[in-house]
């Protein structure tokens, strides 16, 4: 699990410059100058905590003298009350990040948590739970450092990462088995080998799916029952091949565990981004007292 240090980087200059964080008018008028200060961000209800290099980052931009001290590890479990991180520096400097880094720690916490709930839930039927493109823009590789954070994994970063032949790529190219096909004629034009995986929504497309040997099927929005079917056929048509099955398509926390236990090898579930709620979290400071005249 690698940091996207450029993605943050970008990530955090755009959500400075949104907030104005150069002319923090409040701050600036009423939290007196050179007051030094710590703090600590805390949580406010159990979850799981992802993106915590993001606070070294905002503050390390609005001024490098402040101290970041992190206190837990990248996708460890928090309860609430704990405390998270412990700042050090100038009052107006952390009054002034204060929201920017509780928004990109309350986002990515918020995923890592959800992820974790679909991972624990199938985590012994050896079954990937992975993320989609479904990120907020701009924010993709955060949003899927936060999935890896909370033991998910990533379908594909971008469309060039693979081939992913979804409902209208396959309408266009006339059907499952001409899509395959002008696919493996493009890549071949090209010089490319890139792994195929395929989105079908009934029996009849997996099986024909199957016969097009395709090495990862994407099975969207089928019922248990028909999952089970494909999963069958599998080992009639490629006993061996190692094809993967993918189950997708509003795939719950309720829905989930039935699903994997049909046979497929992966779920592929949106909602770990695109609808994660926020972790909650809450920066406490205290200014420091002045030292007193000598005697």
């Amino acid at each position: 699990m690698i940091f996207p240090l450029s993605a943050a980087r970008d990530a955090v200059t755009r959500a400075l410059a949104e907030d104005g964080a150069h002319d923090d008018v409040t701050t600036r008028w009423s939290v007196p100058a050179g007051l030094r200060a710590e703090a600590e961000i805390i949580t406010k209800q159990p979850g799981v905590v992802a993106g915590l290099p993001l606070v070294a980052e905002v503050f390390g931009r609005l001024d490098p003298d402040v101290v970041v001290d992190v206190l837990v590890g990248e996708g460890a479990r928090v309860e609430p009350g704990q405390a998270v991180v412990r700042l050090a520096g100038e009052a107006r400097s952390l009054v002034t990040g204060e929201r920017t880094v509780l928004n990109f720690l309350q986002r990515s916490g918020g995923i890592a948590t959800v992820t974790r709930r679909y991972v624990d839930l199938v985590a012994d039927l050896g079954v990937t739970v992975l993320d989609t493109r479904k990120t907020a823009p701009g924010l993709r590789a955060l949003d899927k450092y936060a999935v890896a954070a909370g033991g998910g994994s990533s379908h594909r970063l971008d469309l060039s990462a693979m081939v992913l032949l979804k409902e209208n790529h396959i309408a266009a190219s006339g059907g499952v088995t001409a899509a395959i096909d002008a696919v493996r004629a493009g890549m071949a034009a090209e010089g490319r080998d890139t792994l195929i995986d395929v989105e079908v929504e009934t029996v009849a497309e997996a099986l024909e799916a199957l016969h097009a040997n395709a090495p990862w099927i994407m099975l969207d929005n089928m019922t248990v029952a028909e999952i089970r079917q494909v999963v069958r056929a599998r080992e009639e048509i490629a006993p061996g091949a190692g094809v993967v099955l993918e189950a997708s398509g509003s795939i719950t926390l309720d829905r989930l565990r039935p699903i994997a236990e049909a046979g497929v090898d992966m779920v592929s579930v949106g909602a770990l981004t695109h609808s994660a709620p926020a972790l909650d979290l809450s920066m406490a400071m205290s200014p420091r007292p002045s030292p007193g005249p000598s005697r």
